[in-house]
């Protein structure tokens, strides 16, 4: 007769006998770690204010642990020798020029900085990039003079501009 494994529970026993429940991301999933260099609480606080679906599970000075768009997000107060740079960003995905548009003024809100090609810093100095997918549609045509054509007219953007991206794929080149 084979014996069934005991299942062991995910509930930790603390010294008082209580059992405090740990609640974690799944094992293997990977989460954004960001070392910010003041109070992660307020940047949750601002990207809850502007992505509408979001969670925020923890947030004060020294850390925020937080979902936008499905994604969890862990932040920690490092001090002021921690910066953000373009290496690492987030890119929004969206269809629409209004898309476009609320993100890259509500990022931009507060002090950031716009970039090249749909690239921001925020006021916090994390790099967003927002993409319409028609701009990686057209970026990656099969007819490359058309897809050099679109990422000629995305090189000279700072917000993208999709009427304009469309406007320079019909151009005759």
């Amino acid at each position: 007769m084979v014996k069934a494994k005991k299942k062991s529970s995910s509930k930790k026993t603390k010294s008082d006998g209580k059992k405090a429940a740990f609640v974690g991301a799944p094992s293997h999933s990977i989460t954004p770690f960001l070392m910010f260099n003041a109070n992660p609480g307020e940047a949750a606080k601002f990207y809850a204010s502007i992505f509408k679906k979001c969670k925020i599970l923890t947030a004060n000075s020294m850390q925020a642990d937080f979902i936008l768009n499905g994604q969890r997000f862990f932040a920690y107060n490092g001090g002021p020798d921690f910066k953000f740079d373009w290496g690492v960003s987030f890119m929004i995905s969206v269809e629409t020029q209004k898309e476009v548009d609320y993100y890259w003024n509500a990022l931009l809100a507060g002090g950031g900085k716009e970039s090249m090609c749909g690239w921001l810093e925020d006021k916090f100095g994390m790099w967003w990039q927002v993409t319409p997918n028609i701009l990686l549609q057209l970026t990656s045509q099969k007819d490359r003079a058309m897809a050099k054509r679109a990422a000629d007219a995305m090189m000279k953007m700072r917000k993208i501009d999709i009427a304009a991206l469309k406007a320079a794929v019909r151009q005759l080149g």
